[in-house]
């Protein structure tokens, strides 16, 4: 303790002898206040440095010491006036004036309105099948959108030559990988890992390469159905899809069942509705084509061999299955000429939709 008291004293002694050579001269008396108050040198910074050196129990008599000796020193510079900095002084810079011109609201132009957001119309026209279809005991199922050529299509009993696996109708990722053409494989799938009965929608988008025009295009969004029990025939198919598309595009909506062919059904069938945009009317209707008729969706009884495929006995269970594209399904429903529409981002065309 006594070596820091020395050590105080002598600077005091220091400071004292500068403090009177220096005074009156301004450059001196900032040298002195730097030598001792200097943040990173000044000789009492240092003493506080050493501070920290001393045991704890002497800390606070050396500091107390040493707060004196720095006030001492700052109450004697104080006193004269040369040491204090002199102000800073700022130079004006000349602005330009500003000239404000004030706005006047046009009380003639519409008001501006704050759109929610929405679901996309098809997203909502899909919730309506499910909500159908939910009514009806089936339950809801998904899948991937890039699948094998094996659940896409050689189990659900596609030949190896058939038109659909070629290059000019699916779009391939890989030898054996490609984006689903339809949402059929979740079919297979299902039955795989459940024993019957089987009741399921499965709604989806689905990839084909396909020439867009107003009926078709490349990517769309397709609902399939399957239901597999014991005892199911055509009649049990037919009286569902008429109750659905009646509960869907309304109870006056004509129907009709066309013979037709699917490798994974048998027997199969084209089912068509009449025309909801020129109601038969137009000749040149764009999609009707004038006949007054529309293919909405095929169906059929569901083959033995896609049932053998997935060990169901056919001998004892029988089942059908559908496929419907949704955005055909709503251009009937709301009477929509163009299934481009959906796609095209007009604002116009797609809140009409949230307004319900």
């Amino acid at each position: 303790m006594k070596k820091f008291e020395a050590k105080i004293e002598k600077l005091k002694e220091k400071f004292d002898d500068a403090l009177e050579k220096a005074r009156g001269q301004k450059k001196s008396l900032q040298d002195l206040r730097h030598e001792f108050l200097s943040r990173k040198r000044g000789h009492i910074t240092r003493l506080f440095e050493e501070l920290k050196e001393l045991p704890v129990e002497e800390r606070p008599a050396f500091g107390k010491l040493l707060n004196e000796f720095k006030n001492y020193v700052l109450e004697k510079l104080s006193k004269d006036v040369s040491v204090k900095p002199a102000p800073i002084q700022y130079e004006a810079v000349p602005r330009e004036p500003t000239v404000i011109t004030a706005e006047r609201e046009d009380l003639t132009l519409p008001g501006r309105s704050l759109y929610w957001g929405a679901p996309h119309p098809v997203m909502l026209f899909a919730q309506e099948i499910e909500d159908i279809f939910l009514a009806m005991g089936f339950s809801v199922a998904e899948g991937p959108e890039i699948e094998t050529d094996y659940y896409n299509f050689e189990a659900l009993n596609f030949p190896p030559h058939h038109p659909a696996r070629d290059d000019w109708d699916t779009l391939y990722i890989s030898e054996d990988l490609l984006l689903r053409t339809h949402t059929s494989p979740m079919q297979i799938r299902v039955m795989e890992k459940n024993k019957p009965p089987i009741r399921i929608i499965i709604p989806g988008r689905v990839f084909r390469r396909e020439a867009i025009d107003p009926t078709h295009l490349p990517m769309f969004y397709q609902v399939e159905g399957l239901l597999v029990d014991e005892s199911v025939t055509f009649a049990h198919l037919k009286g569902t899809l008429e109750h659905f598309l009646r509960a869907l595009l309304g109870e006056k909506i004509a129907i009709r069942f066309r013979p037709s062919f699917f490798p994974f059904t048998e027997p199969s069938a084209e089912v068509d509705i009449g025309c909801t945009v020129c109601r038969g009317q137009d000749p040149g209707c764009s999609v009707c084509g004038g006949t007054g008729w529309k293919e909405l969706l095929g169906a059929g009884m569901v083959d033995p061999q896609v049932l053998k495929n997935v060990n169901i006995d056919p001998e004892k269970y029988s089942g059908w299955a559908f496929g419907l594209g949704i955005e055909r399904a709503a251009m009937f429903s709301h009477r929509i000429s163009d299934m481009r529409t959906f796609y095209e981002n007009d604002l116009r065309f797609i809140r009409q939709f949230s307004l319900k």
